[in-house]
């Protein structure tokens, strides 16, 4: 079965850290760009940071620059999203994503995702 399982998500203070796991499985995802996305109940979902296929190129929202690193490990078929200076709006369900395209930089379009973990839940308190 292909899937996507993401982990690491949990309760943390203003201020803190986190850092959240991409587990692949079924295939290789290794020509594939990958993605984190966020979203709030009745939100639409939120682009947060992409990597490309190989993990040269990364892009992030204006609104996680700086304080979020996207990484990537192919042979261990795995992506992370690590998350400092936390803020309560940062608080959202959180999916990883592979690309339908393959051999790409990523894009901030949940449309060119076609796989997708189940979330793990973020949540920033004070």
């Amino acid at each position: 079965q292909v899937q996507l399982v993401e982990s690491g998500g949990g309760l943390v203070q203003i201020g803190g850290s986190l850092r959240l796991s991409c587990a692949a499985s079924g295939r290789s995802f290794s020509s594939n760009a990958m993605a984190w996305f966020r979203q709030l109940p009745e939100k639409e979902r939120e682009y947060v940071a992409a990597i490309s296929w190989s993990g040269s190129t990364t892009k992030y929202a204006d609104s996680v620059k700086g304080r979020f690193t996207i990484s990537r490990d192919n042979a261990q078929n795995t992506v992370w999203l690590q998350m400092n200076s936390l803020k309560p709006e940062d608080t959202a369900v959180y999916y990883c994503a592979a690309s339908i395209r393959t051999y790409s930089t990523g894009t901030n379009r949940p449309k060119d995702y076609d796989l997708w973990g189940q979330g793990t839940q973020v949540t920033v308190s004070s």
